[in-house]
C-alpha cells in the first residue's frame, strides 16, 4: 500500500474540494436568493397586473410563463457559475423544445388558442354561446380546454383549438335577443283576427325585454294555410322561459278564439286507365 503524502492531500483539498465547496454553497445562495426574487416580482407584478383590466386568466398565463422563462435563466446562470458551457445547454434547451412542440403540437395549439380566447374576448364566463358543436353557458375558460354546461345541464370540455377556430355565437353578447316561433294558421282561418288576438296574447307574457315591441306578422304560405311569425324578445337568462310561455299562449289564443286546426289537403286522383 502506498503511503498518503499529507501534504498532497492538503494541496488537493485545499486546491480542487474547498473551491468546489464555496462554488456549491454560491450556486445554492444563487439558486435561493434568484427564486426569492423571482417570487417577489411575479408577486409584484400581479398586484400592478390585477389593477388594470385584465383577467385572471390571462394574468396566470403571463406569469406562469414569465416565471418558467426566469427559472431556465437562473439554472442557465448557475452552470456558468460552475463553468459549464452554457451555450451548448441552451442549444440542448432548443431541441428539447421543438421535440416537445412536435410531441405536444395539439396542446400547444389547444395553449396559444387559450391565450387569444383571452386577449381578444370573443366570450367570458357566464356567457350563452354555441360553439365547437356545443350550445352552452361558459363556466370556465382554462388554458387548454373550456368548460361548457348545455341546457341539459351537462358539462362539455371543448378544447381551445377546436373553440377557437369554429364559429363563435355569443347569445349574451347584447342584452337581449329574438325568440323565433311560428303559428300555423288553417286556410279558412281570419288572418287579422289572429294576428290581433296574438299580439293582445304577448301581453300577457312574463319575462320580455322592456322597450321591445314583440313582432306578428305573416311569415310564409303553405299548402295548409298561413304561417305567422311570432317574435317576442327576451334576455338571454329568460330566453327559455319565453319560449315556452309563448308557445303556451299560442295554443290558448288559437284554441280559445275558435280557429281550426290546420289540415293537410289530401288530393285524390282518379285511375283513368282504359277498362277492358
Amino acid at each position: 500500500m502506498l503511503p498518503v503524502n499529507p501534504e498532497s492531500a492538503l494541496s488537493l483539498v485545499a486546491g480542487v474540494v474547498v473551491p468546489f465547496l464555496f462554488k456549491l454553497a454560491g450556486a445554492l445562495a444563487l439558486w435561493i436568493v434568484g427564486g426569492w426574487l423571482i417570487n417577489f416580482a411575479m408577486r409584484i407584478l400581479r398586484r400592478t397586473l390585477s389593477r388594470g383590466s385584465l383577467d385572471p386568466t390571462l394574468i396566470n398565463y403571463v406569469l406562469s410563463i414569465l416565471g418558467a422563462l426566469l427559472r431556465v435563466v437562473l439554472v442557465v446562470a448557475i452552470l456558468g457559475f460552475f463553468g459549464i458551457e452554457t451555450a451548448s445547454f441552451a442549444a440542448l434547451l432548443a431541441g428539447a423544445g421543438v421535440a416537445i412542440g412536435a410531441a405536444w403540437s395539439g396542446l400547444l395549439g389547444n395553449f396559444a388558442a387559450g391565450v387569444f380566447l383571452q386577449l381578444l374576448r370573443p366570450i367570458s364566463v357566464g356567457d350563452y354561446i354555441k360553439a365547437g358543436g356545443v350550445e352552452g353557458t361558459v363556466d370556465e375558460l382554462g388554458m387548454f380546454v373550456t368548460a361548457i354546461t348545455s341546457v341539459d345541464n351537462v358539462r362539455h370540455y371543448v378544447g381551445n383549438a377546436k373553440l377557437f377556430g369554429d364559429n363563435i355565437q355569443n347569445f349574451s353578447a347584447h342584452p337581449f335577443r329574438r325568440v323565433d316561433l311560428v303559428a300555423q294558421l288553417d286556410n279558412t282561418a281570419d288572418v287579422p283576427r289572429a294576428i290581433d288576438l296574438l299580439r293582445k296574447g304577448l301581453a300577457s307574457v312574463p319575462n320580455q325585454a322592456p322597450g321591445k315591441a314583440p313582432d306578428v306578422e305573416v311569415l310564409e304560405f303553405t299548402e295548409r294555410g298561413p304561417k305567422l311569425a311570432v317574435r317576442p324578445y327576451a334576455h338571454t337568462n329568460h330566453y327559455w322561459d319565453v319560449y315556452f310561455d309563448t308557445n303556451r299562449m299560442i295554443v290558448d289564443v288559437l284554441s280559445r278564439g275558435g280557429f281550426p286546426v290546420p289540415r293537410i289537403p289530401v288530393v285524390m286522383q282518379q285511375d283513368t286507365a282504359p277498362s277492358n
